[in-house]
């Protein structure tokens, strides 16, 4: 059973579907494709919550539907929990 979806195949983040713990093992499904994809979390996500299906380096692009949501703070491996900690919104200039 899936604990995330992630909408688009390509995308760099999923939802999380359940509470998920950290060193869980957790599988997740493409929404477009049903491809299924397996991870181990690498923190707590919460319900509702991202997590990264792919590394993203420090400054990189972070994509959801398929669309450019934010850029990395910080290198974000595959399993880690994403949020405001380590993403920053890509629509305005200053950096927070």
């Amino acid at each position: 059973m899936h604990k995330f979806l992630v909408h688009n195949n390509g995308d760099d983040v999923g939802v999380a579907s359940e509470d998920i713990r950290r060193g869980e093992e957790v599988t997740g499904v493409y929404m477009d494709t049903e491809e299924i994809i397996t991870l181990v979390a690498r923190g707590d996500i919460r319900l509702a919550h991202k997590i990264a299906v792919n590394d993203i380096p420090a400054g990189g692009e972070v994509t959801e539907y398929g669309v450019r949501i934010g850029l990395a703070k910080q290198a974000i491996a595959a399993g880690d929990f994403v949020h405001v900690h380590n993403i920053r919104s890509a629509r305005w200039s200053f950096d927070t």
